[in-house]
């Protein structure tokens, strides 16, 4: 049984913009989907709709059975979804342990030790002990990635939604963190959907899916 559903969806800005057109799409936990297309094909705006940031124009999205329209989004969000973003948008005040703590916080999810959880958590992703205490901002980009899909997972949401995960990396980080990804998908059991415009990052998934420029 899909986690996810897309039925028939349209998006458009204002009124005859139309960014997403009749589009119907189904997502499994276990799985990693890649969303390829080029700039302004909507894929950013097709992830939006997922999280429940955004209503679509016509059509309905259904998380497990229940239509996002007639649901507490926020609460969808804070419990179910798990955010990985391009520019990684950390708490650079605080340090990576700092990080996951607080996401844990803000979404209510406990355990019996949360500290020792997150460092846990932090470890499997390759950010040690040494680098957990450190400043965000002191981080390489592809460690500071990496503390954000720690983040996105530290509250075990069903889905994973990355936009352009692997855009400001380098070719070694950028594997690191695709490993990451499907990491997360096959050994946590979660869906993972990510946005990219390359065929290479593509590879790494169960399922491409291509869209164009309505």
């Amino acid at each position: 049984m899909s986690i996810l559903e897309v039925k028939n969806i349209s998006y458009k800005y204002g009124k005859y913009d139309c960014v997403i057109r009749d589009l119907s799409l189904s997502f499994e936990q276990g799985n990693m989907y890649a969303i390829l297309g080029s700039s302004g094909a909507g894929k950013t705006t097709l992830l939006s709709l997922l999280a429940g940031l955004d209503n679509c124009s016509e059509g309905s999205i259904y998380y497990k059975s229940a239509d996002l329209k007639e649901i507490n989004r926020d609460h969808y969000r804070a419990k179910n979804i798990g955010m990985v973003f391009q520019q990684f948008n950390l708490l650079h005040r605080f340090n990576a342990l700092e990080n996951i703590l607080v996401a844990m916080e803000i979404s209510k999810y406990k355990v019996a030790d949360n500290k020792e959880y997150a460092k846990c958590l932090l470890d499997d992703f390759g950010i040690d002990k040494t680098k957990q205490f450190r400043k965000t901002i002191e981080l390489s980009g592809g460690e500071q990635q990496r503390v954000a899909i720690a983040r996105a997972i530290s509250h075990s949401p069903d889905i994973i939604l990355a936009d352009e995960p692997t855009g400001n990396l380098d070719e070694e980080n950028k594997n690191l963190i695709m490993s990451c990804l499907v990491k997360i998908a096959k050994e946590h059991s979660k869906c993972v959907i990510l946005t990219t415009h390359s065929k290479e990052v593509a590879a790494y998934a169960d399922e491409v899916i291509k869209i164009k420029n309505s």
